[in-house]
């Protein structure tokens, strides 16, 4: 069984500072994505960033490129999102996901698909206060 377990989520003032985890087990092959999402209620989940397992290619949406970097510890199973210059836009509850292939790291069309991904953690909320 695939399990996804994001923590880190966290209240911080406007320009501060957060590194969301993800731990990841039960995936059955090396050659899968894993993205970060989020999502404000009432809206639209949106794709923000993503790296593939088989050649560490990253991609970020435009809205947090610069601010924010991916990183996986494939020793410990877990991919981190550090997130800085926080900014209150960036408020929403902060998602982990995986599918397996790479493709899905290659475009960031797959952003605006989440229904493409199968596997998905409970979330973890982040609040920055301007």
């Amino acid at each position: 069984e695939v399990q996804l377990v994001e923590s880190g989520g966290d209240s911080v003032q406007a320009g501060g500072s957060l590194r969301l985890s993800c731990a990841i087990s039960g995936l059955a092959y090396d050659d899968y994505t894993i993205g970060w999402f989020r999502q404000i209620p009432g809206k639209e989940r949106e794709g923000i960033s993503c790296i593939s397992s088989s050649d560490l290619n990253t991609l970020y949406a435009d809205s947090v490129k610069g601010r924010f970097t991916i990183a996986n510890d494939n020793a410990k199973n877990v991919v981190y999102l550090q997130m800085n210059s926080l900014k209150p836009e960036d408020t929403a509850i902060y998602y982990c996901t995986a599918e397996y292939g790479r493709a899905y790291c290659t475009t960031t069309y797959y952003f605006t698909r989440p229904d493409e991904y199968d596997y998905w953690g409970q979330g973890t909320q982040v609040t920055v206060s301007s």
